[in-house]
């Protein structure tokens, strides 16, 4: 499930809330551990395309967050945990 489904999904399940996971990337989809998750409120009015403007908005900038982690050598993975070291 992606795009447009993923948020009709949302709204049709009665969701308070949706948002993003960025997560290393397994031989499965959508399996690896997460190394950022970020939440977003679901409004009463919200349509499929309000809601993606809203998760994208939250994207773009833990996306960012995590690439500066990771070049920043402060992500430490052990298993299915990561940690993300403090700024020293």
């Amino acid at each position: 499930m992606y795009g447009h489904f993923v948020h009709q999904a949302v709204l049709n399940y009665g969701c308070k809330v949706s948002g993003v996971t960025v997560h290393l990337v397994d031989e499965e989809y959508d399996n690896g551990a997460p190394i950022i998750q970020r939440c977003v409120p679901v409004m009463e009015d919200d349509t499929p395309e309000t809601l993606a403007a809203r998760v994208l908005k939250i994207e773009h900038q833990v996306f960012s967050e995590a690439i500066q982690f990771f070049a920043d050598g402060r992500i430490k993975i052990s298993g299915r945990k990561v940690k993300i070291k403090p700024v020293e």
